[in-house]
């Protein structure tokens, strides 16, 4: 069984969401960023760690990553075309949509209040509703970013979404990815997710 460590409203969620995608038994272990139980596996103390045996993993993408190819769901094999899309929303996702709202958050409560620089959040705003525009057009017909399948880019954006609506950036009400948001939010494994984290707190 996999042992989470993390907490609700951090990027725990994609990984929880992943395991109930795959069916996968996990405990969560929940824990606070910087506390002891994390930086006793993962020196930076930031969320979520995967611990598979004796092997601690960090990151987010890369326990999503690891988990979606070993069990060969929710991802394309690597090596192929597919994979080199799929990858490339990934990265997208994280480089824009994330990272305008990691930004947004460090300057809002995370870095000491002194060297805070709280007119970024307009900036960081302005690139999250860019990268929508983005990632509209990239969309296509599909109902995931891969067409028909759905996988580890969803999880990442599907999560960006929902804390976009924390953070109080715009988000469509309507239209092309108002629909693809819904239909995440509509998976029986992030209604599951959501329920489980709710309980754990």
């Amino acid at each position: 069984m996999y042992k989470v460590i993390g907490f609700p409203r951090t990027r725990t969620i994609r990984v929880i969401w992943l395991l109930e995608e795959l069916g996968e038994p996990y405990e969560l272990d929940l824990a606070p960023p910087r506390s002891g139980a994390v930086t006793a596996v993962s020196p930076d103390g930031k969320l979520p760690v995967l611990i598979d045996g004796e092997t601690a993993i960090p990151d987010s993408v890369a326990i999503c990553t690891y988990l979606a190819d070993r069990h060969g769901k929710c991802t394309f094999p690597a090596g192929t075309l597919e994979r080199a899309r799929q990858d490339s929303f990934t990265q997208f996702a994280v480089d824009v949509l994330d990272g305008a709202l990691w930004t947004a958050a460090k300057n809002a409560f995370v870095h000491p209040e002194d060297i805070r620089v709280p007119a970024i959040k307009d900036v960081c705003r302005m690139e999250f509703a860019r990268g929508l525009e983005t990632l509209e057009a990239r969309l296509g017909d599909g109902p995931f970013v891969m067409g028909d399948t759905f996988t580890v880019p969803d999880i990442i954006i599907g999560h960006c979404s929902g804390w976009a609506v924390t953070a109080k950036f715009d988000l469509p009400g309507e239209g092309p990815l108002y629909a693809y948001f819904k239909r995440l939010r509509d998976r029986p494994a992030y209604r599951t997710m959501k329920a489980k984290l709710a309980e754990a707190t």
